[in-house]
């Protein structure tokens, strides 16, 4: 969502770059140009001057005047007090080991918050935790049958009772948690399509029944800065602990995820990245930050790898490589672990000089897809020896992938070529060549 804004902070820096030095009147014009760029991604009026003062302050009275690499100090400024402007750090959540923990998900209607809870349950859940759903929105049509069905697919729990009040859920819900042995209770609350009496008054029942451990708020970051606006008139009834940014892979500017700290004084503590219940990670300022500035996340993309792949499995991989056995089944298997880590624009958005050329690049995300419909298309034997795969072959796979004659030989040669380069690189004993040739397999 970031990819405008962070074309324009790497043509600033560029221009930066430039310079032979760094004056007072250099760093007005950069700042000039940042602001403007904050600005157009609905970023809060108020913030932006709080943190253009903050930039100039620095960078006047500072050493990067003086500076061997001006540039490169006025870009450690930026990011500095960007990430700064999101937190810093990212707020770690304890929870007690000794009693069950409850969360209330609060929200307006259609910001994604029945979703988020399943995101959430299935977040801490890979952290060790066992969690349960309850369900206290007796108020939209379908809201509960959306948190059973959803909790069902992800084998978590959910506590429900369309006969009663919602408070009357929250508090049988909480004891039968304990009755089972869960340690998290997340509780999903009613939302409106507007912030009403009646709704203000139920949520803050609830909370009081609850005495939750932390009370999040889901704003729809496809709002901007309508959603600060809601957000702080929750966390005035209600005293907000944290905010989930949903819709966070959505075309919205991004505004709304640099001014909510400051405005409200309520940390982003999570953000969701996708509609399927694995698209969801906490929030990091400072790599959102490197993010925003084309520096990458680098970080960010090992851990969604470390979680995604196999290590026996790339072991298995590694050794077929090497003795060039390497089949379209193994390029399959590895296929989808790369998919089970988001689209290509999100993985290339963490690469270091990669997020402001996305936009401008014809990045088709559905290229995987097209790719696995088919080595799927194809018989066992026809994946381990591709060379057999005649004219008439190819005509029944491309029309049983929904494909053309033409993608499926482009595949073929590029598989072909990919193979060639591993036999090469093997006996120079080159990982650098085998990594690109992989690189080489796909077509973008």
């Amino acid at each position: 969502m970031f990819e405008e804004l962070t074309g324009r902070f790497e043509s600033i820096f560029k221009k930066v770059r430039g310079q032979g030095k760094m004056t007072e009147d250099n760093v007005a014009e950069a700042m000039r140009d940042v602001k403007r760029a904050l600005l157009e991604a609905d970023v809060n009026y108020k913030v932006v001057k709080k943190f253009i003062a903050g930039v100039q302050a620095k960078a006047i009275g500072s050493e990067i005047l003086s500076s061997i690499t001006p540039g490169q100090q006025f870009v450690k400024l930026v990011f500095d007090e960007l990430a700064a402007l999101m937190g810093g750090t990212a707020k770690n959540v304890r929870f007690h080991t000794n009693r069950l923990n409850i969360v209330v998900l609060a929200g307006l209607q259609g910001s994604g918050k029945t979703t988020t809870c399943a995101k959430l349950a299935l977040h801490y859940r890979k952290l060790g935790h066992r969690p349960i759903l309850i369900a206290c929105d007796t108020h939209r049509a379908a809201a509960i049958d959306q948190l059973e069905t959803l909790g069902k697919s992800l084998g978590i729990p959910v506590f429900s009772d369309r006969s009663k009040k919602a408070i009357d859920i929250c508090k049988e819900g909480l004891e039968h948690a304990r009755h089972e042995n869960m340690s998290l209770a997340i509780i999903d609350t009613a939302g409106r399509l507007h912030i009403d009496e009646e709704m203000m008054t139920e949520l803050r029942d609830l909370c009081t029944a609850a005495h939750p451990d932390e009370i999040y708020f889901a704003a729809d970051a496809m709002t901007g800065q309508d959603a600060v606006n809601v957000a702080t008139e929750f966390h005035r009834q209600i005293t907000l602990t944290g905010v989930i940014l949903t819709k966070m892979d959505g075309d919205a500017r991004g505004g709304a995820a640099l001014s909510i700290l400051d405005v409200i004084g309520v940390p982003v503590q999570f953000v969701g990245t996708g509609e399927k219940p694995d698209g969801f990670e906490p929030f990091y300022p400072d790599r959102m930050a490197s993010r925003i500035l084309g520096m990458g996340d680098i970080l960010s993309l090992v851990e969604k790898a470390q979680e995604n792949f196999d290590l026996e499995k790339s072991q298995k991989l590694e050794k077929k490589i090497r003795k060039s056995t390497f089949s379209l089944q193994d390029f399959l298997d590895q296929l989808r672990q790369i998919k089970k880590m988001g689209s290509m624009s999100e993985l290339l958005s963490m690469i270091p000089g990669m997020g402001g050329q996305i936009k401008d690049s014809d990045i088709d995300n559905n290229a995987l897809g097209k790719i696995e419909a088919m080595i799927c298309s194809m018989t066992i034997e026809e994946r381990d020896k591709p060379h057999i795969i005649d004219g008439n072959r190819r005509r029944r796979i491309s029309v049983g992938s929904g494909t053309t004659v033409q993608d499926l030989n482009r595949l073929l040669k590029q598989f072909d070529s990919m193979k060639t380069m591993m036999k090469r690189m093997n006996k120079i004993g080159s990982k650098r060549g085998q990594a690109a040739a992989l690189k080489n397999m796909f077509p973008f």
